[in-house]
């Protein structure tokens, strides 16, 4: 195994994001495998309308790949940067945190790999507080104004009603939670996704993300995939007035990140220019190139089946039990949909669209044969 001694790493910064794809496009020449994503539970405390993996949700799940099985996978992928280990609610078991996920951040932090948790925040603080000396970056999801959104968006796909005051409690936690955690010294990264519940509320998030003290807010576009197929999808119109709203509103002073957005450099729409424009000169402003089929695979620990991402339609790859993470990565750069958007636009600092997106708003578009408008 990779043995290094707490290595110097670079702050995670506006200025250095190690999760952006285009970081070792720019370093290789081509896209290589830096990120891997660790599906470690399929259990959730909350059923929310908008998640991306709701269907693979369960009330009981078996044993999962040993963790130094793992890590040894782990140890041949030679240009690692980034692991991120999400769920289901990777925190709902202390013996998951205590017995599997603390092993797998030490490694990481051995190793000079920076590391990412997705979690809703809302059980007991000592859970979160076990990972703090390990972990750089909490994600949570966040996309509600009051104890009122959760208890609209956060069971609806339960196989129970939750009742308000049991909402509004999962809410205050999440909240005090995030703000001691913050107190605490813990990156914490705030995810809004703009929907049709959202896009008109997103200024009043942010707010609230800034007063939690978080250190970052995320903002994504939600795409209609696989749990959340069935919710109204905005127009690209819509997604536009929703981002103006939230720059004109938003803190200057903390940093916003964007991802999986639906316009483009190459785009001849005027208004997709002005709106790039506008993210590419505000102050503590990043826009992330999609790491989904550019540096990053998923893999879901109780099968061992690698996919392209924890929530895509394109079936495993392959499966850690036979096959090493880099040839499963070099069998999706054959794949005829990742050579379908397999772009690189210098001149836009750009590596090409999602595949969402593309399945959503631009299917008759050849983006390989596009090029910036200047």
């Amino acid at each position: 195994m990779i043995d290094k001694v707490n290595p110097v790493v670079a702050p995670i910064t506006p200025h250095n994001d190690p999760w952006d794809p285009i970081r070792s496009l720019r370093r290789h020449g081509k896209h290589v495998l830096t990120s891997v994503e660790l599906t470690v539970t399929n259990l959730c405390n909350m059923r929310c309308e908008h998640c991306a993996v709701g269907e693979s949700l369960t009330m009981t799940e078996g044993p999962r790949i040993p963790v130094a099985d793992v890590l040894r996978r782990l140890d041949e992928v030679e240009h690692l940067e980034t692991i991120s280990i999400t769920g289901g609610e990777p925190s709902l078991h202390a013996g998951t945190v205590r017995d599997y996920i603390i092993p797998v951040l030490k490694y990481a932090r051995s190793r000079g790999v920076r590391s990412q948790i997705n979690s809703n925040l809302t059980l007991d603080l000592d859970r979160y507080e076990m990972l703090a000396p390990y972990l750089d970056v909490m994600h949570i999801s966040f996309n509600y104004t009051s104890a009122e959104d959760l208890h609209a968006v956060g069971f609806v796909r339960a196989n129970h009603t939750a009742g308000y005051h049991a909402a509004a409690t999962l809410y205050e936690r999440m909240v005090k939670n995030t703000e001691a955690l913050s107190r605490g010294g813990m990156f914490v990264s705030a995810e809004s996704m703009v929907n049709y519940r959202t896009h008109e509320k997103l200024a009043d998030i942010h707010r609230l993300i800034a007063q939690m003290g978080c250190q970052r807010h995320e903002v994504h576009p939600m795409y209609p995939s696989s749990f959340a197929s069935g919710l109204p999808m905005l127009t690209v119109e819509q997604f536009r007035t929703a981002i103006d709203k939230l720059l004109d509103a938003r803190d200057p002073d903390l940093w916003m990140l964007f991802g999986t957005l639906p316009f483009y450099s190459c785009s001849s729409v005027e208004e997709d220019q002005r709106i790039l424009k506008r993210l590419r000169t505000a102050p503590n402003v990043t826009v992330r190139n999609d790491p989904d089929g550019r540096n990053r695979l998923n893999v879901n620990l109780f099968t061992g089946d690698v996919f392209v991402t924890d929530f895509s339609d394109v079936p495993a790859l392959g499966n850690m039990h036979r096959d090493t993470l880099e040839q499963v990565f070099e069998r999706w750069k054959q794949h005829p949909l990742q050579k379908s958007v397999d772009c690189y636009c210098p001149a836009a600092q750009c590596c090409g669209p999602n595949l969402l997106v593309v399945d959503s708003y631009y299917k008759e578009v050849d983006f390989t044969s596009c090029k910036a408008v200047v």
